[in-house]
Order: structure tokens, then C-alpha cells, then sequence
């Protein structure tokens, strides 16, 4: 019996604590190796970088030659640089710490104007919410209706539009036909047209529950060098009244900002 008992019985579990990582020798040393690059304010050899890594020479070729083709690093004159890619990452970083800085900006906004804010671009022909920011009272639209497609409708796509040629703004209503979402939407694409080109490109852009009812809208111009944005607020209709006022303060406040919160 106890020897039929040590047959069937089930095999020792590991807990996933007990586990150990499952790790990639040979990213560990390329990892090493790019590490090293750093080191050399002028490049390195071959040599130099296996012997700070602390590997063979013929793997520190291969990794080499490997991260070099995959433009981590580049060679030149025999010695080593960090390359293209490694700039892509550098660049993914500050780009995170942007979308950040962008964040506690808005958030500030939110605060300031006791309002829901919104900052968007216009790129690949289309209407990108970036980000969100309910207010503390105020909670954010929802977003009932593909943003993309109703830019004729709400204050967001209005104002990007409006930062767009004429050639532009009638490709996007082509292949976004304007249509009713609320009995204050304008349809028909020759008088959305013609509302845009009326546009003063510094001045906000206001909208009447014409993207949702119940909710009021205002989105202010931001055009840095070739990047078409816009920073918005909304309110509840209840709070109408503010509109004007608020859309004013936030023209202001996006004024004062540096353009580094553009992403």
C-alpha cells in the first residue's frame, strides 16, 4: 500500500513565490554591453567594451554585431556608439515625462476653472482626445459618439478644424459626413464650412449642446510650429452662464503655458 500510495500521490506544487524568473542569458549581456558603451565618451572597441561586460570577445562580437544591425549601436572607425534606436527610447522617455507634465497642467486647469478639460490634436486626419481630466464638481462628457467622426460637433473638433486649410477641413467632413446628434447640431456640410472659415483662430470656440445635451463646451486654438491642438472645457448646462467668463480664463492660463506641453 505505501508503496502504491507514493505512486499516486500528486507532485510537490511550487508556489509562485518560490519560483525563480525565467532569464534571457544573451539579453543580459547585450544589456551589459550597451551599459558599457556608455562609459567611453568617445566610443569603444570590440575589446574594450567584452572586457568592462566581462564576456569572451567572440560573444561580445556577436552581441555587437546583432545590436548594431538592430541600429542600437553603430560603428565607426572600429569603435562603438550608441545609435538611432537608443535616441528612440531617450526620446519615449521624455515624451512620458511630457505626457506627465501635461497632465498636472491640466489637472491645475480642471482646478482653476472648476471644469472638466480635455487636450486634443489634430494628426493622421483625424480628432485624437489625448487626455481627460474630470473636475472635482464636473465630471467629463462621455463619449457617446465616436469623437473622430463628429468633429463638426463639438467645440474640440470645431476648433481643430478651424487650425486646418480649407483643402483639409473638406477631406475630414467627406470622409466624416456631418450629421445631427442633438436638435442644436448644424448639419450639412457647406454650413459647417462656413461656420469654421468664420473662426477667429485665437479666439475660443464655444458650443451649445450640440455634441451632448445637457453639456456646454468651449476649446481654445494651440498651433506650435506644424502641431494642431487644442485644450478644451465643458460645463453642465446649468452652468451656461459661465461659459464665456470661463473660456476666457482659459485662453489665458493655455496662453502662459510653454509649448513643451505639446506632445
Amino acid at each position: 500500500m505505501d508503496r502504491i500510495a507514493e505512486r499516486t500521490a500528486p507532485p510537490t506544487r511550487t508556489s509562485r513565490k518560490d519560483r525563480q524568473p525565467t532569464l534571457i542569458s544573451s539579453v543580459q549581456r547585450a544589456l551589459r554591453l550597451l551599459e558599457a558603451v556608455g562609459g567611453f565618451r568617445h566610443g569603444a572597441t570590440a575589446k574594450q567594451l567584452a572586457r568592462v561586460a566581462g564576456l569572451p570577445l567572440g560573444t561580445a562580437y556577436h552581441l555587437l554585431r546583432t545590436l548594431t544591425h538592430e541600429g542600437y549601436l553603430r560603428r565607426t572607425d572600429g569603435h562603438f556608439f550608441y545609435g538611432e534606436s537608443v535616441d528612440g527610447i531617450v526620446r519615449a522617455d521624455d515624451r512620458q515625462a511630457e505626457r506627465h507634465g501635461l497632465r498636472v497642467r491640466m489637472e491645475q486647469l480642471s482646478d482653476e476653472l472648476d471644469a472638466a478639460v480635455y487636450f486634443a490634436l489634430y494628426e493622421d486626419g483625424e480628432v485624437t482626445v489625448v487626455d481627460t481630466v474630470d473636475g472635482a464638481h464636473q465630471p467629463a462628457v462621455e463619449p457617446w459618439a465616436d469623437f473622430r467622426a463628429t468633429a463638426h460637433a463639438h467645440a474640440i473638433g470645431q476648433c481643430l478644424l478651424s487650425q486646418l486649410p480649407e483643402e483639409a477641413r473638406r477631406d475630414h467632413l467627406a470622409r466624416h459626413p456631418p450629421v445631427g446628434l442633438t436638435p442644436s447640431t448644424l448639419v450639412g456640410e457647406s454650413a459647417v464650412l462656413r461656420r469654421i472659415a468664420g473662426m477667429r483662430h485665437t479666439m475660443p470656440v464655444v458650443e451649445r449642446q450640440e455634441y451632448a445635451l445637457g453639456t456646454v463646451c468651449a476649446a481654445v486654438p494651440i498651433t506650435v510650429g506644424s502641431v494642431v491642438a487644442t485644450m478644451a472645457l465643458s460645463l453642465p448646462v446649468e452652468q451656461a452662464d459661465r461659459l464665456t467668463a470661463v473660456a476666457g480664463q482659459l485662453r489665458r492660463s493655455v496662453g502662459a503655458m510653454t509649448p513643451s506641453f505639446v506632445l
